[in-house]
């Protein structure tokens, strides 16, 4: 038996070129999981739910035979679907990375089975627990942050697309989080990710994105600490927030005319639902003034009304002490044009390095 024990960061570079079996129950992959790897589960959730109460109620010896018996009846199907997955990830190897939890039982007899067959196994020592630990050690580290901040409707997410495509660095928080942190944020998105399975994919962008700048700089859309239902780790958001903010400062026509453009397609009912939802801190009457506005299709009116309660919101949230002590550039722009508005962050970066 060839079985090969990796630690995490030789565990996550061998992920960059092979499949890997998360062998945890389905409810336990769902729940969050090693980014990019694939769901294997050696048993289902009622069969672990079966295991586990025959561990604490009889004896771990018996818990063992119950997974054996789930097991055994699977071999077959398990080297198939192993052999499926192998196949769809195009890879030129045999070889297949495997965890479990804690890196116990489950992983070590899938890993047998693989192995018996004719695959290469390697494990993942301390399983998905080690994971969990090295991503939550990432919010601990230190980076350089290149922070693209402005009022609402300045289209940053636009222009961490752009630099993407430059291969600049960047991490995108909106699209971890499945959400634009706004009373519209969900709109168009995907499902939300748990915050722990957030976390996971924060950290392991991270990891790639600040390997990839060589210990330079990142660029990050400022963002409130809550999107939608996830809140960023707050060792990360302080560091977010004492870094250097690049404020684009673009004319508030320009905005209102862009959130049209990318808000005003959806349906009434949606964004009078997340105007509700923010009607605490709107105000009654802003409320009434906005949602009355958008059932009467004027949507200047009521994207404006929108538009001036966030820009009193961030205003606000730079006044507080610790913003006030960070370094913030201003940065004019007269419109909302993506490549316009990159070339002048890149342009100023450059400057302030040189």
């Amino acid at each position: 038996m060839s079985i090969s024990k990796l630690t995490i960061e030789e565990f996550l570079e061998f992920a960059k070129n092979n499949v890997v079996l998360d062998v945890r129950s389905p409810a336990e992959y769902s729940h969050a999981h090693i980014p990019g790897a694939s769901s294997f589960p050696i048993f289902t959730n009622d069969e672990r739910k079966i295991i586990g109460t025959a561990y604490k109620q009889e004896s771990r010896e018996k818990a063992i035979k119950l997974g054996l018996d789930f097991f055994g009846k699977n071999l077959v199907r398990h080297v198939e679907e192993a052999e499926k997955i192998i196949a769809a990830h195009k890879t030129a190897t045999r070889e297949i990375g495997v965890h479990c939890w804690r890196g116990g039982m489950r992983s070590a007899a899938m890993a047998w089975l693989l192995d018996l067959y004719g695959f290469k196994a390697y494990l993942l020592s301390g399983g998905y627990k080690s994971y969990r630990g090295w991503a939550l050690h990432q919010f601990e580290k230190e980076y350089t942050l290149m922070v693209v901040g402005g009022y609402s409707g300045g289209d940053k997410t636009g222009i961490l697309h752009a630099l993407k495509k430059i291969e600049e660095p960047v991490i995108d928080l909106e699209d971890l989080a499945a959400h634009k942190g706004s009373a519209f944020g969900g709109l168009g998105m995907g499902p939300p990710p748990s915050q722990e399975h957030f976390e996971n994919l924060l950290a392991l962008e991270l990891y790639h994105q600040n390997s990839k700048a060589n210990n330079s700089h990142l660029w990050i859309e400022a963002e409130s600490q809550r999107l939608g239902n996830i809140n960023i780790p707050f060792t990360f958001f302080k560091k977010m927030r004492t870094q250097t903010l690049l404020f684009l400062d673009i004319p508030f026509e320009a905005r209102v005319h862009h959130i049209i453009l990318h808000y005003g397609k959806f349906e009434k009912e949606n964004l009078i639902n997340g105007i509700i939802r923010i009607k605490k801190k709107l105000g009654g009457l802003e409320t009434k003034t906005a949602v009355n506005a958008l059932i009467e299709d004027d949507l200047y009116g009521c994207f404006s009304v929108l538009l001036n309660y966030y820009d009193k919101l961030y205003l606000k949230s730079t006044q507080n002490k610790e913003e006030g002590e960070r370094d913030i550039t201003y940065i004019v722009s007269n419109s909302t044009d993506v490549k316009t508005n990159t070339e002048k962050l890149i342009q100023h970066v450059r400057t302030r390095n040189h």
